[in-house]
């Protein structure tokens, strides 16, 4: 199947998706410097695309930029002008955020960073396959961390000891970070984690220092929306436990149906079967946190998790569109660039199916009538 070619799209019909003032943000933020004045901006920010949207090399970008005639740069010029566009790119994905109403409806800490990564294969027979850790802040959707590693060896998994965390940090991370090592890592840092509980990849004692008896607590949490709080300890080798919460809500039974099939369904994929345990733990959101207690009552902890799976849907967009492409590894500022530029692309393709499914069988707006 061939690559789609940003070129070719609707453009005058995808600009009415951007934010208004996206072409004050390109000058504000000094995207535009050494531009020449006969090139447009539009131009420029569709050449863009068709290194991020489309998951071009930047030597095919520049050809292929070429041939459309929207600009004529070399592979070297074209690095050089995402590196110039990483505050405009940042500024474009702020913006599209603040769309989408993302907000916490409590109190908020004055640090709160949403940690994730995912798996980039680079096209082609011998491409390199990385793995990308990054750190949002929120409310400003700063990329304050991004570190590239391999797949595979030491040191490569997605653990919180990937993470510079430093004091005063409140931190919220999804299931694949719920493990005692980078949990302890965290704790020596200061640093306040709330992450999903994984039961299969964390061992949980209670405050006597004996196994903790989840599948017995789970029994008493019954009602849909009946919230549970559990105080934990978290062991790790020779370390001293950690002290956290375990905060439990049960799901509706639309939920609960829905996540039991999903895991059917992967039974069914993977051959295996479905433990009955497995079944239980579909039933509830269970996370596990180390906020303080006096200041965070279970159903706060439970709102900050729910804030993080708004964003969560995000970044699952992002890392369907970090697969598109060739990801520039000369320095730390171009490697940002290419993030933003990975994330707008992902804010501005949940817009556009957003308003094709609610608005018309057409997908977009029509203009006001006359």
């Amino acid at each position: 199947m061939s690559k789609p070619n940003a070129a070719e799209e609707d453009w005058d019909l995808l600009l009415t998706f951007l934010p208004a003032n996206w072409k004050e943000l390109a000058q504000s933020a000094g995207a535009l410097k050494g531009l020449r004045q006969d090139k447009s901006v539009e131009d420029f920010l569709r050449v863009l695309l068709l290194h991020l949207g489309c998951g071009l090399s930047l030597r095919e970008t520049a050809v292929r930029a070429e041939q459309a005639r929207l600009a004529d740069l070399s592979d070297v010029a074209l690095l050089k002008r995402l590196r110039k566009s990483q505050q405009w790119l940042h500024e474009l994905c702020s913006a599209l955020f603040e769309e989408r109403a993302l907000k916490f409806k409590g109190k908020r800490p004055q640090a709160l960073r949403l940690i994730d990564a995912t798996d980039v294969k680079e096209p082609g027979k011998t491409g390199s396959l990385w793995r990308i850790h990054y750190s949002l802040r929120w409310p400003d959707w700063k990329c304050d961390f991004f570190k590239l590693t391999p797949t595979r060896g030491v040191g490569t998994g997605e653990t919180l000891r990937q993470y510079p965390l430093k004091a005063g940090d409140y931190v919220l991370a999804d299931r694949g970070y719920c493990h005692a090592s980078g949990l302890h890592h965290a704790q020596e840092q200061k640093a306040l984690i709330l992450v999903r509980l994984n039961p299969g990849s964390i061992l949980l004692h209670n405050e006597s220092g004996d196994p903790f008896a989840l599948l017995s607590k789970l029994k008493s949490i019954q009602k849909t929306g009946q919230i549970a709080e559990c105080k934990v300890l978290i062991p790790y080798l020779d370390h001293k436990p950690i002290a956290a919460r375990l905060c439990v809500v049960r799901k509706s039974k639309a939920a609960i149906e829905l996540s039991q099939r999903r895991l059917h369904r992967l039974a069914v994929k993977h051959n295996h079967q479905v433990q009955p345990e497995t079944l239980v733990y579909a039933q509830y959101v269970m996370v596990l946190n180390t906020f303080p207690e006096r200041e965070f009552a279970p159903a706060t902890v439970l709102e900050y998790y729910r804030f993080r799976w708004q964003v969560e849907l995000v970044f699952k967009r992002f890392k369907q569109i970090a697969q598109l492409g060739h990801l520039p590894k000369h320095d730390p500022e171009s490697s940002k660039a290419w993030l933003y530029g990975k994330l707008f692309v992902a804010l501005l393709t949940e817009k556009i199916i957003e308003q094709a499914c609610a608005l018309s069988p057409w997908g977009y707006e029509l203009p006001a009538a006359a």
